[in-house]
C-alpha cells in the first residue's frame, strides 16, 4: 500500500507544463489594461472628474460628493466593459496580508429586477466589522464600527471580475487600523520635510517624493507534495527535514537556467501583473533549489507597496493552476537560504532629480550629500525603531543565518565614499572657512563624488541598510513583511531628522556669519563625526562583527519580543507623534498586535510540531522498530547463537529509535506544559517572552530527533516527503 508521501511523488512525475496564452505578444499593448490608469481616466471621466482626481493624487486634495459620484459611474463603467460585476473595498488591515469584501453591481428596482448602480458613498467609504480584525485594544467586540475610506494616489484595478478599490482602514474614532494609513502619513511628512531642505539648492522644487523598489523572493513546491506536508500546509515552513546530500553547495541553482514548468508559470503570473500595471521586469532564479526571485521597476513607496501585496496574492491563485504552491516564508527550509523582500528607497522630486544621485557639479554634489547624511543620521538616531520594524517569528529565523543580514543594524556606504565623508570631516573647521578651504572642499572633496560612484559598484550583501550607488537598500526585511510598516519606519525618522537639520541650519546662519552652505557643511560634519558607529563596511557574517558593535553600542537583538520592546521608548512615540504618523494609541496597538502574532505564531507551530510527532514520526519509528524486533528474532530462531553477531547492528538501531521515541515523547510533552503555562500569563508580551524562551526551544530539539530518526528509517516507511524531494522533483 502507497504512502501519502509516495502518492504525492507519483502524482508529481506525471506533470508537464500548464501554457497559457498572453492577451498579446506585446507586452506594452496590455500593460495597465485592469488599472483605473490616466488612460481609462481620460476615456471615461467627464474633464471636471478627471482634474479633481489628478489634483487629489498631485496634493492630497479632498474630492466631493458631485464628483465622487461621477468618478463612481465612470469607475463601474469601465469596469462592466472587462466583465466586472461586483466591486470591494481592498484594505490593508493588521493582519500583514489584505482583506476585501465583494459587492455585486446591482440594485433592486420594481417588477424584481435590478439595475447596475455604483454611487459616490459606495466608492469613498464602506464599513467592515473594526474589531473582527487586529486591533490592539483600540476596538472591543460591542463596539465594531469601523470605516474604509477611498485612496485615489493608488488606482482602482480590476481582478477576478472584481472591481478593486484600494482604501484605508479606521476605526470609529479615528484611529488607524491597517498597514496604509500611517504610511502615507510618513510619505507626507518626508515630503514636507524633504521640500523644505530642498529648498536650500532648487527653488522649482516643490514635491518630493518616497520610491521603493522591492525585490520578492519565494521557493515553489508542487502542490501534491505540499499537501502531504501538515507542517509546509498550516506554518509555511518544514519543522522537520533532514538535509539532503546536495543542498546549494555547489551554487548551481543560482541564475541557472529555469526549468519548463517554473517558467511557464512565471510568464502567467508575469501577464497577470502586466494587466494590473506591476512593472515586473527581472525574474531569476535563486540560490536555494526551488527558489527564485522577481523585482519590478521602482515607483511611488504607497504604488508600489500595495502593487507587492497584490503581487502576492497573484502569485498564490496562478501557482495553484500550474499546480505549484508559493512558500513566502523566510525560512521554509533549514540549512538553506531563506528569503527576503529586499526594499531599496529612495526621494526624487518634482522637477525629477534622484536625491540620492549626485550630479554634475559641487552645488547637486552637496544637495546629494545632504540627503545621503541625513539618511545616515537617521538610521543611527533610530537603528533599533529599524530592527523593530523588520522583527517577526519567521524572520528571526533568516536575520544572521549566513544568507541575510544580522540582527545589528549598521549601514555600508562603500570605502570610497567613507573616504569622502571623513576628508569632510576633517575638513570642515568650527568658524568660517577661507577662499582656498572651500575651493578645496567643493573641487578636490565634494567635486569627485560622480566619477567615486561610477567606479563604486560593489556590494555588501551582508549590510542590513546598505547604499547602492543612487539609492539605499533596507535588506533585512523579510520575505512575508507588508512593506508598509519599515517604509512607514523609514520615512518618519527620514522626515524627523530632515527637519532637525532644516532647524539647526537655519540657526546656526541667524546666530553666526557663516553662509548657507557653510552652515550647511558645517551640520553635515558634526552628523558625520555624530553617526560614525553605524558605518561598517566589512563581513556582517562575522563573530568579530558581533563584538565590534557591542563596542559601538549596538544592540544585537535576535528574538522579536525583546525586538518589540524598542517600540515602546518614549523617542519613538516623540517621532511618530511629531510627524503625525501615529497616536500613542495607534503605536501601543500596533506593539500588541506584532506580540501576538509572534505568540500565535509559535503556538501554531508547537501544535503542529506535537501533532506530526504523536501522529506520525512515532507511529512509523514504532512500526519500524518492530520490523527489526521481528528480525531480530528470526535470527535467532535460524542462526541460534550464531546470531549474536549477526544482530548486534539491528540491536543498535533498536535501541538508538527507543532512545529517539523517548526524547520525542518526554519533549513534546514538556512542550506541551511549558506552553500551558505560558497560556496562563495574562499580559501579552510576558506571554510572548515566555513562547519565546520556554516553548520555542523545544521545537529544536524535537527536529533534531525527528531528523535522526528520519536518517535510520527504511526510506520506504517515512510518512512525509523529504528535502530531496520538495526541492528537486519538479
Amino acid at each position: 500500500m502507497k504512502t501519502l508521501r509516495f502518492s504525492a511523488l507519483t502524482e508529481v512525475l506525471s506533470r508537464k507544463p500548464v501554457h497559457s496564452q498572453a492577451p498579446s505578444d506585446k507586452i506594452s499593448d496590455y500593460f495597465g489594461n485592469h488599472v483605473f490608469n490616466e488612460d481609462a481616466m481620460l476615456a471615461f471621466l467627464p474633464k471636471e472628474a478627471y482634474k479633481s482626481v489628478k489634483e487629489a493624487i498631485v496634493t492630497g486634495a479632498k474630492i466631493d460628493r458631485k464628483i465622487a459620484d461621477q468618478v463612481a459611474s465612470a469607475m463601474k463603467n469601465w469596469a462592466m466593459t472587462l466583465g466586472a460585476t461586483h466591486y470591494t473595498h481592498w484594505f490593508q488591515p493588521l493582519t500583514g496580508t489584505t482583506a476585501e469584501k465583494h459587492d455585486a453591481f446591482i440594485d433592486p428596482i420594481e417588477g424584481g429586477r435590478v439595475v447596475e448602480r455604483f454611487n459616490g458613498g459606495l466608492l469613498v467609504q464602506q464599513e467592515p466589522d473594526a474589531s473582527s480584525f487586529p486591533h490592539g485594544g483600540i476596538r472591543n467586540t460591542f463596539e465594531a464600527r469601523g470605516y474604509t475610506a477611498w485612496d485615489p494616489t493608488s488606482p482602482a484595478f480590476i481582478i477576478d471580475k472584481t472591481l478593486c478599490i484600494p482604501t484605508v482602514f479606521v476605526s470609529y474614532t479615528g484611529e488607524a487600523l491597517d498597514n496604509k494609513t500611517p504610511l502615507l502619513r510618513a510619505l507626507a511628512a518626508v515630503d514636507e520635510a524633504a521640500t523644505e531642505v530642498c529648498q536650500y539648492f532648487d527653488k522649482t522644487t516643490t514635491k518630493v517624493i518616497a520610491t521603493l523598489g522591492w525585490e520578492q523572493e519565494y521557493f515553489l513546491v508542487d502542490t501534491a507534495l505540499f499537501a502531504a506536508r501538515p507542517d509546509l500546509v498550516l506554518t509555511g515552513r518544514t519543522l522537520f527535514g533532514h538535509a539532503p546530500a546536495k543542498g546549494q553547495q555547489l551554487d548551481d541553482h543560482y541564475f541557472g537556467s529555469i526549468s519548463s514548468r517554473a517558467q511557464a508559470f512565471m510568464r502567467d503570473f508575469e501577464t497577470e501583473c502586466f494587466l494590473l500595471g506591476i512593472p515586473t521586469t527581472t525574474r531569476h532564479n535563486e540560490v536555494a533549489p526551488n527558489q527564485f526571485e522577481c523585482a519590478p521597476v521602482f515607483s511611488e513607496c504607497n504604488l508600489a507597496n500595495d502593487q507587492n501585496q497584490l503581487l502576492i496574492d497573484v502569485m498564490d491563485k496562478v501557482a495553484i493552476k500550474h499546480h505549484f504552491r508559493v512558500l513566502n516564508h523566510e525560512k521554509p527550509f533549514a540549512g538553506l537560504n531563506g528569503s527576503g523582500k529586499h526594499n531599496n528607497w529612495s526621494l526624487a522630486t518634482n522637477t525629477g532629480k534622484n536625491l540620492l544621485s549626485p550630479g554634475k557639479t559641487p552645488k547637486t554634489n552637496l544637495q546629494f550629500l545632504t540627503f545621503f547624511i541625513n539618511t545616515i543620521k537617521a538610521v543611527h538616531r533610530h537603528d533599533d525603531l529599524l530592527r523593530a520594524s523588520i522583527a517577526t517569528a519567521s524572520n528571526d529565523h533568516r536575520l544572521g543565518a549566513n544568507e541575510a543580514p544580522p540582527a545589528i543594524i549598521s549601514c555600508f556606504i562603500g570605502s570610497q565614499l567613507s573616504q569622502v565623508l571623513d576628508e569632510l570631516e576633517v575638513q570642515v573647521k568650527d568658524g568660517k572657512m577661507t577662499p582656498e578651504e572651500k575651493t578645496n572642499l567643493k573641487l578636490h572633496v565634494v567635486g569627485k563624488i560622480p566619477e567615486i560612484l561610477l567606479d563604486n559598484t560593489d556590494r555588501n550583501r551582508t549590510s542590513p541598510f546598505a547604499f547602492t550607488g543612487n539609492k539605499f537598500e533596507f535588506r533585512a526585511v523579510g520575505s512575508t513583511a507588508n512593506c508598509a510598516f519599515p517604509m512607514t519606519v523609514l520615512n518618519s525618522i527620514i522626515a524627523q531628522q530632515l527637519k532637525d537639520f532644516k532647524k539647526e541650519v537655519d540657526a546656526l546662519i541667524e546666530s553666526s556669519e557663516l553662509t548657507k552652505d557653510e552652515a550647511i557643511f558645517q551640520i553635515l560634519r558634526n552628523y558625520i563625526e555624530e553617526s560614525k558607529s553605524i558605518r561598517f563596511e566589512g563581513d556582517g557574517y562575522g563573530d568579530d562583527w558581533v563584538v565590534e558593535a557591542g563596542k559601538r553600542g549596538l544592540n544585537n537583538i535576535k528574538e522579536t519580543p525583546y525586538a518589540l520592546e524598542f517600540l515602546k521608548e518614549k523617542k519613538v512615540l516623540e517621532l511618530f507623534e511629531s510627524c503625525n504618523v501615529m497616536n500613542q494609541v495607534e503605536l501601543e496597538a500596533r506593539h500588541e498586535i506584532l506580540l501576538e502574532q509572534y505568540q500565535m505564531t509559535i503556538q501554531i507551530e508547537s501544535r503542529v510540531i506535537g501533532d506530526l510527532v504523536r501522529n506520525h514520526i512515532v507511529p512509523t519509528a514504532i512500526r519500524y522498530q518492530n520490523t527489526l524486533i521481528e528480525n531480530v528474532k528470526g535470527l535467532k530462531d535460524v542462526l541460534g547463537d550464531a546470531a549474536k553477531d549477526a544482530s548486534k547492528e539491528p540491536l543498535d538501531m533498536i535501541i538508538k529509535i527507543s532512545e529517539h521515541i523517548s526524547a520525542l515523547k518526554s519533549n513534546v510533552d514538556k512542550m506541551i506544559e511549558a506552553r500551558r503555562q505560558a497560556n496562563k500569563i495574562e499580559s501579552t508580551e510576558e506571554m510572548a517572552k515566555a513562547y519565546c524562551k520556554n516553548v520555542k526551544p523545544y521545537l529544536e530539539s524535537l527536529r533534531d530527533s525527528t531528523d535522526r530518526l528520519e536518517m535510520m528509517i527504511d526510506d520506504e516507511h517515512w510518512p512525509l516527503p523529504k528535502y530531496r524531494e520538495l526541492l528537486y522533483t519538479r
